[in-house]
């Protein structure tokens, strides 16, 4: 077969198909064309196989589509059986746990709240007592401070008063000395 076409080796011209049809004047007129309807079946029959394939196709579309209703429907059934079970069976145990155990972690949750709440209590007087005590120490420091520096101010005044005293009978003592001196000198 070339372009398309049946070919047979002692005719030289091309049978025209039903896709590729040239048009030539025809020679004999009237006997050529049944030739040509034949030729033309011959060959939808033996090379165009559209319409068996489209057959096959509707029918393979028809028994999927059957299949596939048929595997949707069970899908679907089962999707409410399991909805229904879930409704009426486990649904209500669920919320009765979720309930129950609400109940019970509510109840620890305040035990433990109360538990928190006295060791802060606790920790608050604590720190009061702590505090007052570093208030009370920080007041004896400063009555003590303020002792300690009068005290300090008395033995000042002490030691300055001695060191006058000291000042004047040295001042006494060498003004004596140089009297005495004086007496010598003049010799």
């Amino acid at each position: 077969m070339s372009g398309g076409g049946l070919a047979s080796p002692g005719w030289s011209g091309v049978a025209p198909l039903p896709g590729d049809r040239k048009r030539e004047p025809l020679a004999a007129g009237a006997p050529l064309h049944p030739i040509i309807k034949d030729v033309g079946e011959i060959h939808s029959r033996l090379l165009d196989h559209r319409p068996v394939i489209q057959g096959e196709i509707r029918y393979f579309v028809k028994e999927f589509e059957e299949k596939r209703g048929l595997r949707e429907l069970r899908v679907l059934e089962n999707l409410k059986n399991t909805i229904f079970e879930t409704n009426e069976h486990i649904l209500p145990k669920c919320e009765q746990a979720m309930h129950d155990n609400l109940n019970e972690a509510f109840k620890r949750l305040r035990a433990a709240n109360n538990m928190i709440r006295r060791l802060q209590e606790k920790e608050h007087e604590e720190r009061k007592l702590q505090t007052d005590k570093l208030i009370a120490g920080e007041e004896k420091r400063i009555v003590h401070w303020e002792t300690f520096m009068k005290e300090q101010q008395n033995k000042r005044a002490e030691v300055d008063e001695e060191h006058r005293k000291a000042m004047q009978r040295l001042k006494e003592q060498y003004a004596d000395m140089e009297k005495e001196m004086a007496k010598y000198v003049s010799f």
